[in-house]
């Protein structure tokens, strides 16, 4: 449930803040695309380690960042990816394409953070 809240906060901060850039303030979409993930990283950082998954103890603070910090740079360039498929090869709109590449990271983000940050992981390995 906090994860769901905290990926609906993450996604209305990314999705308001690709329209505000490309709309308001006329810069690329792709550009857009990649600022408001990063926006959105953060606060979903902030908010992930505060709210969804426990810390493991095993783990520095740092390595936990790290980890987090290579998985979302992993997550950026498959929503760049999508961004770009989307809208330079299919002919959509960018904030449509964007409902799908925020699907496709959303997976990708949550299967690697609960692999690799979530203390209840530990109890599932042998």
């Amino acid at each position: 449930m906090k994860f769901g809240v905290v990926g609906v906060l993450a996604f209305a901060l990314d999705y308001g803040l690709l329209a505000f850039f490309t709309e308001i303030l006329g810069i690329d979409y792709l550009i857009s695309a990649t600022i408001s993930y990063i926006i959105s990283t953060v606060f979903n950082y902030l908010a992930s380690m505060r709210f969804v998954f426990r810390h493991r103890e095993n783990m520095s603070r740092t390595r936990e960042f790290v980890l987090f910090f290579i998985g979302s740079l992993i997550g950026l360039g498959i929503n760049d990816g999508c961004m770009w498929l989307g809208v330079e090869l299919l002919g959509v709109h960018y904030l449509i394409t964007k409902l799908f590449a925020t699907f496709v990271v959303a997976i990708w983000n949550f299967v690697t953070r609960k692999i690799f940050l979530d203390a209840d992981r530990e109890k599932l390995e042998p």
